[in-house]
């Protein structure tokens, strides 16, 4: 994958206190840097690293996994990532929402509209703007992102990393999370500064179910499609972001063939956010058909994830 450059979406939006685009692959998107001066892994508190040798079998599903919610593939969603959630009105089966940006009362009531609520949150990414960046240490950091301002790459394998994310999954319990979408798993396809791996996302992405899990969470694995086969067993979903303009949603299709969920976004305006016209019917079926794609949840998305949509149909 090549890395993305939006630049110059994130000078237009900003970072502030509010989750601004933490959400896409790291790929060119065609429309169109700090680098933490920490050695890579230099004292970082880490578990043992997967090399590159070990096998990257999938462990058995998690115990106790037959009761987390399992939404069924096809099932209807919307995503809102640029700020807190206000319209909670939309007839869709799911919602992702930022895990800090929304509150407990907010949650509540999509529950009690019989909405299921899924919770964002960068579990590969340093994020300045978080409230609890200031745990986060400089060993545990990479290299900058290109094009995202204030964030670094984190090294999955540390164990400090690892107790902020189990306290992010504890919030997203406390709030009535029915599950978590935890982001930018796939530092090993983008310049990292680290030396991470696709071992270590595995054992990363393989962990952070069982964590979720273990909090009656389900949990889905946001894009990182080379590691599909070593961590499936253990997803309820995936979010994907642009599978058809790459070309690439026969790597996902397996999901849907298994009963799960493609929670699928596919950008066709590039950089632009205009809440007012529709994309045209052209862009529209190059966004939305593809083989397989009657079994995905596609929604038609501004790149900052604000409210907006369009469906296929």
């Amino acid at each position: 994958m090549k890395l993305m450059a939006v630049s110059s979406l994130v000078a237009a939006l900003g970072v502030a206190t509010t989750a601004t685009c933490r959400h896409h692959r790291h790929d060119d998107i065609e429309s169109s840097s700090e680098v933490s001066s920490s050695p890579a892994l230099s004292g970082t508190a880490s578990l043992s690293s997967a090399s590159e040798t070990e096998s990257t079998a999938a462990p058995s599903p998690t115990s106790g996994t037959s009761a987390i919610w399992q939404p069924a593939a096809g099932a209807s969603w919307q995503i809102v990532l640029s700020s807190a959630l206000t319209d909670t009105s939309m007839d869709v089966e799911v919602f992702d929402i930022d895990l800090f940006d929304n509150t407990a009362a907010t949650i509540s009531t999509l529950h009690a509209a019989g909405r299921k609520v899924i919770c964002y949150f960068s579990a590969g990414t340093y994020e300045n703007w978080r409230p609890d960046q200031s745990s986060f240490a400089a060993s545990d950091m990479g290299s900058a992102l290109d094009g995202w301002a204030g964030e670094k790459w984190l090294d999955v394998s540390s164990a400090n990393v690892r107790t902020i994310m189990q306290k992010r999954l504890d919030l997203a319990k406390t709030k009535g999370c029915d599950g978590v979408d935890p982001d930018n798993v796939d530092g090993y396809d983008n310049d990292n500064g680290l030396g991470l791996t696709k071992n270590d996302a595995i054992s990363y992405v393989n962990w952070l179910a069982t964590e979720a899990h273990a909090r009656g969470m389900s949990v889905g694995l946001k894009n990182a499609g080379d590691i599909i086969d070593s961590v499936i067993d253990n997803m309820q979903w995936s979010v994907n972001e642009q599978c058809a303009q790459y070309g690439e949603c026969d790597t996902y299709a397996v999901f849907a063939d298994k009963g799960k969920p493609v929670f699928h976004i596919e950008y066709p305006k590039g950089d632009s956010t205009n809440n007012s016209n529709n994309v045209s019917a052209s862009k529209l079926k190059s966004a939305c058909v593809f083989n397989g794609s009657a079994k995905f949840s596609t929604l038609i998305k501004n790149m900052n994830l604000d409210s907006w949509f369009q469906l296929c149909s």
